[in-house]
């Protein structure tokens, strides 16, 4: 009896720009990709449930300035994944000089933005009676933070690395103060149900 061939799973790295990834298949608007796509233009070229890893490192925050196209991309995300597919998102802090000093930086990406596209956090908003935009039952898209990171710029890394500020100086800083974080690292997980 022969097994059934499993299909493999596309790994993308969209906006690669001169980045090559070894084992993903790169994309962008412009340069020489391995696969020529404009994120803006929906439907995206890869099939339902075909994708079982994105890379989006710099990409996001110059996609999306209207409310229509970023929910679109949010979707097309979504569709073209498969159930546990994947995703991570890198995008610079945007209360930083490397978001706010490139005019092609079109759409900040925050920790709350990106819980509104996770299900469980939308019913954890309706239980709470918050008034948070519950997009991920709106848009049937679930996708799961399974970790956040970010990076600090040097002087605060150093400073508490140091030992000279306590966690909660950093805090305060992070809350309060431009160009104390970098960069934001977010890893996902998508969610279908069968």
């Amino acid at each position: 009896m022969k097994k059934k061939k499993e299909k493999k799973k596309k790994k993308l790295n969209l906006g690669c720009g001169n980045k090559k990834i070894e084992g993903f298949i790169g994309v962008d608007k412009y340069g020489t990709p391995d696969k020529l796509v404009d994120l803006e233009v929906f439907p995206w070229p890869w099939k339902d449930n075909s994708v079982d890893e994105i890379i989006m490192s710099h990409v996001l925050e110059h996609l999306g300035q209207t409310t229509d196209s970023f929910l679109n991309i949010m979707k097309e995300l979504y569709r073209v994944c498969c159930h546990d597919a994947r995703i991570r998102i890198i995008v610079p802090s945007p209360r930083s000089n490397a978001f706010l000093g490139d005019p092609t930086h079109v759409r900040p990406i925050t920790l709350p933005i990106i819980n509104l596209f996770s299900k469980r956090e939308n019913r954890m908003s309706i239980e709470k009676g918050w008034a948070n935009t519950t997009l991920a039952l709106f848009l049937d898209i679930d996708f799961e933070l399974i970790k956040y990171e970010f990076t600090l710029m040097p002087y605060w890394h150093e400073k508490y690395s140091s030992r000279s500020i306590t966690i909660e100086e950093l805090d305060f800083a992070i809350l309060h103060y431009y160009n104390v974080i970098n960069q934001l690292d977010f890893k996902l997980k998508v969610i279908k149900s069968s």
